[in-house]
């Protein structure tokens, strides 16, 4: 998974429904958006006010399990000056 990867996309490499609960848990409702089919994670994150690469990170880690809490927090929280 790249940056450039959009929102549609990452949702359809996990359909047990983890991509739209990793979501839920950094806040933000990526999943109902209509950007969501063109939207890249990078800028879905900088939209919402977060670090880019600390959401990617947590978007990456899905792959390998549920990311720890630690990838979650850095996701959620707003970048600074946000």
């Amino acid at each position: 998974m790249r940056g450039s990867t959009t929102i549609v996309e990452f949702l359809r490499r996990h359909p047990d429904g983890a991509g739209q609960r990793l979501l839920a848990a950094v806040g933000v409702p990526c999943a109902l958006c209509g950007a969501a089919t063109r939207e890249p994670i990078t800028l879905a994150a900088r939209r919402h006010g977060r670090d880019p690469g600390a959401f990617l990170r947590a978007f990456q880690a899905l792959d390998h399990g549920w990311p720890d809490t630690a990838l979650i927090e850095a996701a959620r929280a707003r970048a600074p000056g946000r």
